[in-house]
């Protein structure tokens, strides 16, 4: 089936990825970070949709679940539980333009030289063969992934571990503001540390000898 010489799925791609662009274009100009967040999310969806297109279902089925049904809402809690005060977020934001367009362009310069048509043209990729029906994805995908690209893999898991834990050290430095315990401190505490008894004379009232003892009866009587 074709519309204007095009492939039906040549037209959903283009749509797809007409979609992506924008949606990833927002997230880095809209000033609003929860309306950030959802277009992220729509890029997500749409980076999804793509990958069905490749018939890789595994990963469009983990980027819908992990990514959007995980990772986004939880950013979207932490983004309006903080309460950013937006306007001290674009402050200083030309100081820094002079540096981040040239960075930018040169990023942009090499995104557009190694996704080009010369790597990722029609030519250089072709289209997805026709599986069986009891084809899996699933296991195909873990047996290149355990097999051919083990080390990446394994390389991959510990950076971030080493992220987790370097993210953890930096959560837990000691502040002034935080109140915590050290239980090693706390075993260690003997009763000398936290009671001390102070031994003190006893003091005693002096009543005065002209007082009569019929008025001592009448103040006692009015204090009960």
């Amino acid at each position: 089936m074709t519309f204007f010489g095009l492939h039906f799925q040549d037209i959903v791609f283009y749509a797809l990825a007409t979609i992506l662009l924008l949606a990833g274009l927002r997230v880095i100009t809209t000033r609003n970070p929860v309306y950030a967040a959802l277009y992220l999310v729509l890029a997500f969806f749409t980076a999804a949709g793509i990958w069905l297109l490749l018939e890789a279902e595994f990963l469009a089925i983990a980027l819908v679940l992990v990514y959007v049904g995980a990772v986004m809402v939880l950013f979207l809690f932490v983004v309006m539980m903080l309460d950013i005060n937006l306007d001290k977020l674009r402050e200083g934001f030309w100081n820094a333009l002079p540096i981040a367009l040239p960075v930018g362009g040169l990023m942009a310069v090499e995104m557009v030289m190694i996704v080009g048509v010369r790597n990722f043209g029609v030519d250089q990729v072709l289209a997805p063969p026709t599986r069986p029906a009891d084809y899996s994805n699933t296991a195909e995908l873990g047996r290149v992934l355990y097999s051919d690209y083990l080390l990446p893999f394994e390389l991959a898991s510990v950076v971030l571990l080493v992220a987790i834990v370097a993210a953890i050290a930096l959560t837990l430095r000691d502040r002034k503001d935080s109140k915590s315990m050290d239980p090693a401190k706390q075993v260690r505490v003997r009763k000398e540390d936290r009671i001390r008894i102070v031994k003190m004379d006893a003091v005693v009232e002096q009543v005065a000898d002209d007082v009569a003892p019929n008025d001592l009866q009448k103040n006692s009587g009015e204090a009960k």
